[in-house]
């Protein structure tokens, strides 16, 4: 508690200091600071968790912190963030959880071996597709304004359509796969590394779960698995964040609007679901920058264009 609270003052300061500078110099300051933390944090944590934002981290971590809540007798009220289970446990390891926004204002490094490379890490992928659409609805019904600034999102006063944003280049894939394609190229050049696809999550969560527990040197009994994964299905996590039952974990957890359900973090969880939102036309276009510009090494295969049959299973099972 006292080291978020530090946190938070801390960026407060940073932010009244540099408020009379110019929009850039001030989000500049801001984001190196920021990056500043995040290294600090990258070097103590036991593992790093990476991924781009809506890519199932939350999930992920609600899996991850029933499983030490259960081993370890903890309470339920909170998440794993950092080291505070670490603190209750040291058998607990200290879990950085990163979108790799802003280590490299601090470091000033274009790739990602110079600040990773002797880390262990993990790092999550989903569809950037999906991962697109529902950054859409993140950054239109959750994402404060402070943060759109921040991270150079468009202003939601501009009005864009969902196709304009998943197609744009400040926020949607054009900068996603940008995104995973700097992971791409250093991916051989880190040698204690695991890639958790969302997509090989959904379709079998316990096996993919075993995988990452024993990566993370935290092994735990099929049964204690089990339970994370009934504990992180997708209608159990919609009612504990309809009841607020991580009020301990801040705003992460919480609607912004309980009347609507594309305020919630937990939304539809659905591989593939872009499709739902978009004409063929619109479709095809996705697919062919995702075929052009991807690296393949994450195994998404958009399916043939003039067709979206079978999507869903011709990414999910690439």
């Amino acid at each position: 508690m006292f080291q978020t609270v530090f946190k938070k003052l801390s960026r407060l300061l940073v932010t009244k200091a540099a408020f009379f500078l110019p929009e850039p110099r001030r989000i500049a300051i801001e984001r190196r600071h920021r990056g500043r933390e995040q290294l600090g944090k990258l070097r103590r944590a036991d593992c790093t968790i990476v991924s781009y934002g809506k890519s199932g981290r939350t999930w992920l971590r609600v899996m991850l912190s029933r499983i030490y809540q259960t081993k370890y007798s903890l309470s339920t009220r909170s998440l794993l963030s950092f080291d505070n289970f670490h603190r209750k446990n040291a058998a607990i390891p200290r879990v950085f959880f990163t979108h790799d926004n802003y280590v490299r204002d601090y470091t000033g490094h274009a790739d990602v071996k110079s600040d990773y490379a002797d880390r262990k890490v993990v790092l999550m992928v989903r569809n950037p597709a999906d991962v697109a659409v529902s950054q859409f609805f993140q950054w239109k019904h959750r994402m404060k304004s402070n943060k759109i600034d921040l991270l150079g999102f468009p202003q939601r006063d501009d009005e864009l359509n969902i196709f304009d944003f998943v197609m744009g280049a400040e926020a949607g894939l054009p900068r996603i796969i940008d995104f995973m394609n700097v992971w791409a190229r250093d991916i051989d050049e880190l040698p204690d590394f695991l890639m958790v696809r969302y997509e090989d999550l959904r379709q079998d969560p316990e096996q993919a779960m075993g995988q990452l527990l024993e990566f993370m040197g935290t092994p735990a009994t099929a049964e204690e698995i089990r339970d994370a994964v009934e504990f992180g299905s997708v209608d159990n996590m919609r009612k504990m964040e309809q009841k607020g039952s991580f009020w301990l974990s801040g705003g992460r957890m919480k609607p912004r609007d309980k009347a609507n359900p594309e305020s919630f973090k937990v939304r539809r969880a659905k591989v593939g679901g872009y499709l739902d939102y978009f004409d063929d036309a619109q479709a095809k276009e996705i697919h062919t920058l995702l075929r052009d510009r991807l690296s393949s090494v994450f195994g998404y295969c958009p399916p043939p264009a003039g067709g979206d049959a079978g999507a869903e299973e011709a990414i999910a099972s690439a």
